[in-house]
């Protein structure tokens, strides 16, 4: 495939280096508006972009992909606000868009066992649940895409919740998300139900970049030629 890394930070850097061991080529790598200036043109060419940016030039990168006929996997987050907007637009327009909070497919299995989880503890309101994540003083959004994910889950299946916060809070019905940004961590959620009497704990562990990176290709690699909307269950599940 002829890919257009759209984004090249640590995540696109990373992909680039599985892309190219799997006998892809990198076509473009766009970080700033001047390489948009110099490959425009190019892009036109690409089977497939991955787009792993930034909150603030997501969507138009996206929209961009639309109006070339490109496929596109976005890896950012922070934009989910604009998200069924985006769905609407993708299947009017008839183009392709896959989209994940997370690209590991470790990650999403613990999405699956969250989800058990929550919906066992719904009959056992005497637990209170919280979330902490932990990644990179680098990531520019917070809570992360995944913690955002996981919140959500919980509260479709454990019912005595109906928002969240981006803090720790003591109102019964929110879920509190703590963020904590440290030096070189690829990313670390924890779920805990939290009792009187006891505590239940459910964690991953990010070692390195590469699940995520490597997701992100198999995702490029699935949509290639592909018209429609897509997420990590449609290819793992």
């Amino acid at each position: 495939m002829k890919i257009a890394l759209l984004g090249y930070g640590k995540m696109g850097k990373e992909i680039e280096k599985i892309a190219l061991e799997r006998n892809h080529e990198i076509l473009m790598k766009i970080d700033s508006f001047e390489d948009w200036n110099e490959h425009i043109y190019d892009f036109l060419k690409a089977d497939v972009a991955l787009e792993f940016s930034t909150p603030a030039t997501v969507l138009d990168n996206i929209l961009k992909s639309f109006a070339a006929n490109v496929p596109i996997v976005v890896g950012t987050t922070g934009w989910y606000e604009q998200l069924s907007t985006i769905r609407d637009l993708c299947s009017e327009k008839q183009q392709c868009l896959f989209y994940a909070s997370n690209y590991s497919v470790g990650v999403n299995i613990f999405f699956e066992i969250n989800k058990k989880l929550a919906h066992l503890m719904n009959k056992h309101r005497e637990y209170e649940v919280f979330i902490e994540e932990i990644h990179h003083a680098q990531k520019l959004d917070a809570p992360s895409g995944t913690a955002i994910t996981l919140a959500n889950d919980i509260m479709s299946n454990f019912s005595k919740k109906k928002t969240w916060k981006n803090e720790m809070t003591s109102e019964e019905d929110t879920l509190g998300i703590k963020s904590v940004r440290e030096s070189n961590v690829p990313g670390t959620h924890i779920i805990t139900y939290q009792s009187e009497n006891d505590v239940i704990e459910i964690k991953h562990t990010a070692k390195n970049r590469f699940g995520f990176a490597m997701g992100a290709i198999l995702a490029a690699e699935f949509i290639a030629g592909k018209k429609g909307i897509y997420e990590m269950k449609d290819l793992l599940f």
